[in-house]
């Protein structure tokens, strides 16, 4: 990992521009290349290589799948997502709860939105609810490469009622106490702020910084405004203003390495 930069730049993202997956129950959107959408130019900032926003219909999902040698964090803005994997964790996460899974040496799981659920007493699967569950996902690249595949979840929504930014995955050492999950990557921390209108939010000050505006509205610093989906790629330094006159959720990660020399 590369931990230099060159003069600082911000370069916005458009909603409307992300690539997109739209199959008949999901509505996927990527802020970088994945699976069949490549774009060489566009693989990663910092060492955040997925930014996945996705809207997954009742009674479906993501069957079994591998993964390996990456961080993962699922972020769930509305409903409820089932994560079971082949380390014999299993799970629902829902807005405010915060949820990592290390790959590492290799790992099977599967998401599903959680509509459905197992009744023990007929052996039969009884529908809970029609509403889809909307989640981002995001890939980090460990700093160490063959660990022992993990899981974690901790819920943190009192902590979001601040309106402030607050670490919710974190390898740097500066999170050691504050953040509520740890990823295996001393180079990276992920911030959520449910922003409140006169509530400004300042970025931290970081060589590489996404901003990702998951729900409504908000305006940036040296950018100005921002829509649901839009993201800011920011290198060479932070510290700019974060203001919303709605309300808005705000994803954030700050990076002090990224991929090679790109």
């Amino acid at each position: 990992m590369n931990t230099t930069v060159d003069e600082p730049t911000l370069d916005v993202r458009r909603t409307g521009d992300r690539f997109t997956t739209k199959i008949g129950w999901l509505d996927s959107k990527h802020s970088f290349s994945f699976g069949h959408h490549y774009d060489p130019v566009n693989t990663h900032h910092g060492v955040l290589m997925v930014n996945n926003d996705d809207i997954v219909t009742p009674g479906r999902g993501f069957d079994t799948h591998p993964h390996q040698d990456m961080e993962i964090i699922t972020w769930v803005l509305q409903g409820s997502l089932v994560h079971q994997d082949s380390t014999g964790h299993s799970g629902v996460i829902y807005p405010g709860l915060a949820q990592r899974m290390s790959a590492g040496t290799g790992i099977l799981h599967s998401e599903k939105n959680d509509s459905w659920r197992f009744d023990g007493a007929t052996g039969t699967h009884a529908q809970r609810h029609d509403n889809p569950v909307h989640f981002v996902q995001m890939w980090v690249l460990p700093h160490e490469a063959g660990i022992t595949p993990g899981y974690e979840q901790l819920e943190i929504d009192h902590e979001l009622l601040s309106g402030g930014l607050v670490p919710v995955a974190s390898g740097m050492t500066e999170y050691a106490d504050h953040s509520a999950i740890r990823i295996t990557n001393k180079y990276a921390a992920m911030h959520v702020s449910r922003m409140q209108p006169g509530q400004p939010v300042q970025l931290p000050d970081a060589p590489f910084l996404h901003v990702f505006v998951a729900r409504g509205e908000a305006a940036l610093e040296g950018v100005g405004p921002l829509a649901e989906g839009d993201a800011v790629r920011i290198s060479g330094g932070g510290g700019q203003q974060l203001t919303t006159a709605t309300g808005a959720e705000v994803i954030v990660w700050e990076m002090r390495a990224t991929i090679g020399g790109a």
